[in-house]
């Protein structure tokens, strides 16, 4: 159906209003840092954790744990490690690539080393490249390209459960 110029202008108002209009945050994310917000009638949303923007989490608490099962690729051999604090860990790591990460604790690392067990090399948590492997990977990664967006939104949803 055509619509003129005012009607298309009506309809897209419309449209924000209800799903929201992305645009960039007037500051970084308070949880989060990301710049990338949604703007509704009503606020601004982080467009990577949803933290309503302005909202400040409570400086007197400690940041949120959360606890991942990380992925990391260097030349042919993957790490599957656990840790609360990815950043610190990972800049100790000799790695490539971050390949993904899991929501979990050694609890679940301890699992993925027994699936992946006849891959492994003895006594590391390194792990030789496979069809298994890549494909269990590739599972985790899809729809999250960015395994630290998705790290971030895990933080946000911590803070926004504890109040």
């Amino acid at each position: 159906m055509p619509l003129c110029e005012q009607h298309l202008e009506i309809a897209r108002d419309f449209s924000d209003r209800e799903h929201g209009m992305q645009d960039t945050l007037p500051a970084p994310c308070g949880a989060c840092g990301s710049r990338v917000g949604v703007r509704y009638p009503s606020a601004w949303v982080c467009a990577v954790c949803e933290w309503r923007f302005g909202t400040v989490p409570d400086d007197e608490l400690p940041p949120p744990r959360v606890d991942v099962v990380y992925y990391i690729r260097f030349d042919d051999r993957i790490k599957i490690g656990t840790t609360a604090n990815p950043r610190q860990r990972l800049a100790r790591l000799w790695h490539q690539d971050l390949l993904a990460f899991e929501r979990g604790d050694r609890t679940l690392e301890h699992a993925r080393h027994v699936r992946f067990a006849a891959y492994r090399f003895p006594g590391t948590e390194w792990f030789a490249a496979n069809p298994e492997l890549d494909e269990h990977i590739r599972i985790l990664a899809a729809g999250h390209p960015d395994p630290w967006a998705l790290h971030a939104r895990w933080r946000s949803e911590a803070l926004a459960l504890r109040g």
